[in-house]
């Protein structure tokens, strides 16, 4: 639930800045993210970007996923004329959700636990 005190607050700050601020994200940055894929060994092109804001849209308009599973069924189905979950674990060896959640700014899901979940490693 949207709390009251932090759409007002949020009126005066830039856009970027009030949507994260309203849904208690950090403020995001494409060269942030550029700089975790770097340390992970990825080079982030257009399309991992593309996934990156889907995944922080999404996050802004519906709030918190409800479970890891939710996620990749979204982003599967959302890149399915792509490839699906195989272009999308060929973007991120990591996993869409683990790796795509840390790279956008953004919580990763509850039922992540499992290590295996969301990796090919």
């Amino acid at each position: 639930m949207m709390d009251i005190n932090k759409l007002v607050q949020a009126e005066g700050l830039p856009s970027d800045e009030a949507e994260a601020y309203i849904a208690d994200l950090e403020p995001w940055s494409v060269e942030q993210a550029v700089a975790l894929a770097e340390a992970e060994g990825l080079t982030l092109t257009e399309v991992h970007l593309d996934v990156l804001c889907y995944l922080r849209d999404r996050y802004l308009e519906c709030g918190p996923f409800p479970n890891a599973r939710f996620l990749l069924n979204a982003l599967e189905h959302e890149y399915a004329d792509q490839g699906g979950g195989r272009f999308l674990y060929e973007l991120f060896p990591g996993g869409p959700v683990t790796q795509g959640c840390r790279m956008a700014g953004l919580p990763i899901p509850a039922g992540n636990a499992d290590p295996s979940f969301g990796t090919t490693r």
